[in-house]
């Protein structure tokens, strides 16, 4: 899932630059690029004749664009279709791992493959399954009771309009499958006099989306495994778009940098060993002229650690999201 958008068959990786010069390619080394998309970041570090890069992806459909740079990169190169909550079962033998990469945007390609339904523009069957999927939009639009469809759409899509929203949407399954344009006609109609900027169906299709390719517990356990994977001195950097994504970025970079203190009155405690470094204590964000040239780039938000220690213990980034997760796990 790369945040890549093509225009004039242009592909665009999402702060490509600023994400270069965080991870220092010009060195050398082997790298993962958990989120191989259009392959705009892996084909920009192989420019390094010393680096290596190791890619996954969960989209089958993205197979023809590793396949391009495999036969570019024989002895470089190495592409694995799986997710990247996966990304331990790689084979990492005679590499040191230097960075470890996500992109978790979706590229326009993705999103004009009516196939994936994950436009509300699209016609026919609910889809939004990226690749390795246990069940599709159309089966928790045509099945979830209508509590845990307002819960879904509510925790994942901050829907103000949650409940409406469910109880039209069951109501609406009694008399025939619920499509795309249908559910799209359900939120028009329950939003029909509410001034709203952006199109009405996006939060509903993000909720849906997010609970479909289990995007939460995705992002958790592939943050944690890259910690395990990462040698002490390599940095671990993640683009993420939506505010729910960058919570919990942002809470795995700094909580797990700085010292613990259980109250502002008592005096901060001192831990011998934190997890991570962060040389930016902010996201870094893309520039003006990024925006200019690919406006879906606005929402990005960069943020990265260099890792310090080999103990961690993730018990308490679990707990805090363990909420987001449970609602995931609703059926």
């Amino acid at each position: 899932m790369n945040a890549t958008i093509n225009l004039e068959n242009k592909h665009f990786p999402v702060l490509l630059n600023e994400l270069i010069s965080i991870i220092s390619p010009l060195y050398g080394g082997t790298f993962i690029d958990c989120t191989f998309g259009q392959g705009g970041y892996s084909e920009k570090i192989l420019e390094g004749k010393q680096n290596n890069i190791i890619a996954l992806d969960r989209d089958k459909d993205v197979i023809s664009n590793a396949s391009k740079l495999q036969k570019k990169y024989i002895e470089r190169f190495k592409f694995y279709n799986l997710k990247f909550s996966q990304l331990d079962q790689i084979q990492l033998k005679n590499h040191k791992i230097k960075g470890i990469i996500f992109d978790l945007g979706y590229s326009l390609n993705q999103i004009k493959n009516s196939q994936k339904g994950l436009s509300f523009s699209d016609k026919g069957k609910l889809n939004m399954r990226m690749g390795l999927n246990d069940f599709s939009a159309n089966e928790i639009i045509s099945n979830m009771d209508e509590n845990n469809l307002a819960k879904v759409f509510k925790v994942f899509g901050d829907e103000k309009y949650s409940k409406k929203i469910a109880k039209k949407i069951v109501e609406k399954r009694k008399d025939k499958t619920i499509k795309t344009e249908d559910l799209v006609q359900i939120i028009d109609k329950v939003k029909k006099y509410q001034k709203i900027k952006i199109h009405n169906s996006t939060k509903v299709f993000q909720a849906l989306r997010i609970l479909v390719n289990k995007e939460i517990s995705e992002l958790i356990n592939s943050l944690i495994k890259s910690f395990k994977l990462i040698p002490i001195g390599g940095i671990i950097a993640v683009v993420s778009f939506h505010s729910i994504e960058d919570r919990i970025v942002k809470f795995f970079f700094k909580h797990y940098s700085e010292q613990s203190n259980s109250s502002r009155y008592f005096p901060e405690i001192e831990v011998s060993e934190r997890c991570f470094k962060l040389v930016n204590k902010k996201p870094i964000l893309p520039s003006l002229n990024e925006i200019r040239q690919n406006p879906p780039s606005r929402s990005a938000k960069l943020r990265y650690g260099i890792k310090t220690s080999d103990k961690c213990d993730f018990s308490e980034f679990r707990e805090k999201f363990k909420n987001l997760v449970n609602v995931e796990g609703l059926r």
